[in-house]
């Protein structure tokens, strides 16, 4: 059961100022969040796997080595080239 008090010492922890008047309302919110987190831990379980509920499956594809564009055809746009690399302008 959350008091007055819990309220008073977690704000005092998180730097906050409550007012007396809000401090009721504070209890309550407070127990309410409590009773719901007991409440999902409380939860029955039956351990099932929820990983594919869904029965999605991956569409991988097989990796198929293929030729590649000849070095001098992939250069042949560059303005400028040496040892089979594209040259660029040094930005400063």
């Amino acid at each position: 059961m959350v008091t007055h008090e819990d309220v008073i010492q977690i704000a005092r922890l998180a730097k906050l100022s409550v007012k007396e008047d809000e401090l009721d309302d504070l209890t309550k919110e407070m127990q309410s969040i409590i009773d719901f987190a007991d409440a999902i831990n409380n939860a029955p379980s039956d351990n099932t796997d929820f990983d594919n509920i869904n029965n999605l499956k991956n569409a991988f594809r097989e990796d198929v080595v293929v030729e590649s564009y000849p070095t001098e055809k992939i250069l042949a746009n560059a303005p400028d080239s040496a040892e089979d690399c594209f040259l660029v302008k040094k930005r400063s």
